[in-house]
């Protein structure tokens, strides 16, 4: 049987909870900032996993960042 590790465990987490809250605010502005900010954090999360925090931190504020973007366009009904 396998176990997990506790970096397992924490990026498994992190991503149920980015999840959770995605997409939240009502105005375009707070819903990129929110995707941007769990988008940074979870990179952090997985780029932690192979010492490089700070490089999946900037790659997820990127991603978060234009993710929260275009679920407000979808929301929208732009997209």
């Amino acid at each position: 049987m396998k176990t997990l590790s506790l970096k397992t465990l924490t990026l498994a987490t992190a991503l149920i909870a980015t999840l959770g809250i995605a997409g939240c605010g009502t105005t375009t502005g707070t819903r990129t900032a929110s995707g941007a900010l769990m988008g940074a954090a979870t990179g952090a999360a997985i780029g932690s996993l192979s010492a490089q925090a700070g490089a999946g931190a900037l790659i997820g504020l990127g991603v978060g960042t234009l993710g929260g973007y275009l679920y407000d366009q979808h929301r929208r009904g732009n997209l």
